[in-house]
C-alpha cells in the first residue's frame, strides 16, 4: 500500500505497551480523516492485538508495519510487548527495542514518510529521521501534570513544585527515587528524545483540566505543547462481550463498579485479598478483571482469591481473567464507578464516559494521576496505610461513597459536567494538531 498523492504520510513508532499503542492508533484514526496516511510500526505481537480495531473503514489509510526485535535470552517473540510481561524482563525488552533501531532505519528508508511521530525513550528514531531530512515529533501519552512534575525534579531539584495538589507521599517518593536511580539511561534517553522533537511536542491531554501544567511543562523544556485530546478508542461490540453485557443489563443503573489495574501491573496475593475483602464489604455489584504475568505457572483466579469469596459474591460479582472490554463496560448504564490504578488512558476513559474514579494507584505516574483525580473532583482515592499497604475497609468505604452515598453526589455531578463538556468540544484539539503537522511538513 502506498500513500495517495497530496496526502501526508506519517510513520508512527509507539513504545511497546498497550497504554502507548492505543493512543497512537487513535491519533492515527483521527488523522486519516484529515487526509493523512499512517504507517503504524510495532512488533508482530502488538500489531496482532490491534488488527481487529483497524476496521475496513481505515484499511486504506492505516498500514501496519512489523518491527522485528533481536532474539535475546528469555525474551521470545510473544514477550515483545509489555502486556503480560513478567516485571523482571522489562529492562530486557527496553534493550531489545533499542537494538531494533537498525531495523527501524531500514523501514524508514523503504517507506520514506513525510513525518515521524515517536514515543518517549526513542531518541534514535528522531536521529534516523533527521539524517534523512524527515521531520520528527514526539508524542507523549502521559498527563501534562506528571510531565511537569518529572521535569521539575530534573531541572529544579530542591525547589518546591509550584502545584502542591500534585505530590507524592513518602513511600511513593522513595519508590520514584528508586525507579529514577535504576533508570538513569532511560531518563537521559527521555530527555534526549524530547529535545529532538522539532518545534513542538504532542501530549495526550486537554486544556480544559491541564492547561496550567501544559504551560509550566512548556516553560521547562522550551517547546510548544500541543494537546491532542483524550483519544478514547471506539467501543467494538463482539461475541466476547455478550455474556458481560447480559450480566450488566440485569443490574440497576449506576449500581456497580468496574475494577481493573491495567495491563502491566500484577497484584500480589496480599493485594488481591485486600481488594476482594473491600469489594465484599462494599456490598456493591462489580466486574473485576485480574491479570497474571504470561507464562506464570499455577496461577488461577480461584487459588488467588480468598477461600469462598466467589461463592459469597456470586449474585453481584463477576471476576474475569486477563482481559475485559473496558470501554464497553465503563459505557454501560449500570456502572457507577471505576476502581482504577489511574493509568492515564483509564483516567481519560472515565472522564469520557462520565464514570467517577475510586483511585488506587500502584506505581510510576499513577499516584500523581490519582492526586489529579481528587483535585479536579471527579474521584476519591482509597488511601493506603503509612507503609503503602492497601486497606480493605478503606476500599469499601470509598466505593460506597462514590457509588451509593449522598456524600459522593458532588463527585458524581462533577464527572457528569466534565463528561458533557469534553464530548461537546469534540475535535477542537485535533484541528490544532493537524495545523501544526501540516505547517511542519510544508517547511521542511
Amino acid at each position: 500500500m502506498v500513500a495517495k498523492k497530496n496526502t501526508i504520510s506519517i510513520l508512527m513508532l509507539p513504545w511497546l505497551a498497550h497504554g502507548h499503542i492505543s493512543p497512537f492508533l487513535e491519533l492515527a484514526k483521527r488523522l486519516t480523516k484529515k487526509n493523512f496516511h499512517i504507517y503504524m510500526c510495532s512488533t508482530p505481537v502488538n500489531l496482532n492485538s490491534i488488527k481487529k480495531t483497524v476496521t475496513e473503514k481505515y484499511s486504506q489509510s492505516i498500514e501496519l508495519v512489523e518491527l522485528h526485535l533481536p532474539s535475546l535470552p528469555n525474551l521470545p517473540p510473544y514477550y515483545h510487548t509489555t502486556n503480560g510481561l513478567p516485571p523482571h524482563l522489562m529492562n530486557t525488552l527496553k534493550i531489545a527495542f533499542e537494538m531494533s533501531s537498525p531495523n527501524f532505519s531500514k523501514i524508514l528508508q523503504t517507506l520514506n514518510p513525510d513525518l515521524v511521530i515517536y514515543d518517549f525513550i526513542q531518541p534514535w528514531a528522531a536521529t534516523f529521521a533527521s539524517s534523512m531530512n524527515i521531520p520528527a515529533v514526539q508524542f507523549l501519552t502521559f498527563s501534562a501534570g506528571v510531565l511537569a512534575f518529572a521535569f521539575h525534579m530534573f531541572e529544579k531539584p530542591g525547589e518546591d513544585f509550584p502545584f502542591p495538589e500534585i505530590y507524592l507521599r513518602e513511600y511513593e517518593m522513595l519508590q520514584m527515587k528508586k525507579i529514577m536511580e535504576e533508570s538513569k539511561d532511560g531518563n537521559s534517553q527521555f530527555d534526549e528524545a524530547l529535545r529532538k522533537s522539532l518545534d513542538f511536542i504532542l501530549v495526550k491531554t486537554c486544556k480544559e483540566f491541564e492547561g496550567k501544567y501544559m504551560n509550566y511543562f512548556s516553560s521547562l523544556v522550551s517547546k510548544k505543547i500541543v494537546p491532542v485530546g483524550s483519544l478514547i478508542q471506539d467501543t467494538v461490540s463482539g461475541d466476547d462481550n455478550e455474556e458481560i453485557t447480559q450480566w450488566l443489563d440485569k443490574k440497576e443503573k449506576n449500581s456497580g463498579v468496574f475494577v481493573s489495574f491495567g495491563s502491566e501491573y500484577f497484584l500480589s496475593k496480599e493485594e488481591i485479598h485486600e481488594v476482594a475483602r473491600g469489594l465484599e464489604l462494599s456490598k456493591v455489584n462489580f466486574i473485576w478483571v485480574i491479570r497474571f504475568p504470561q507464562g506464570e505457572k499455577n496461577s488461577s483466579i480461584k487459588d488467588a482469591l480468598p477461600k469462598g469469596f466467589l461463592e459469597r459474591v456470586e449474585d453481584r460479582g463477576m471476576v474475569l481473567e486477563g482481559w475485559a472490554p473496558q470501554a464497553a463496560i465503563l459505557k454501560h448504564k449500570s456502572i457507577g464507578g471505576f476502581v482504577s490504578h489511574c493509568g492515564w488512558s483509564s483516567f481519560m476513559e472515565s472522564v469520557k464516559f462520565g464514570v467517577p474514579i475510586i483511585a488506587m494507584p500502584m506505581h510510576l505516574d499513577q499516584p500523581m494521576n490519582a492526586r489529579l483525580v481528587e483535585y479536579i473532583g471527579f474521584g476519591v482515592e482509597a488511601v493506603r496505610d503509612d507503609n503503602g499497604k492497601l486497606q480493605s475497609e478503606e476500599i469499601a468505604k470509598v466505593i460506597r461513597k462514590v457509588v451509593m452515598e449522598e456524600s459522593g453526589e458532588d463527585v458524581r455531578k462533577k464527572v457528569r459536567e466534565l463528561c458533557e463538556k469534553m464530548n461537546t468540544e469534540g475535535n477542537e484539539e485535533i484541528d490544532g494538531v493537524v495545523e501544526e503537522l501540516v505547517a511542519l511538513c510544508n517547511n521542511k
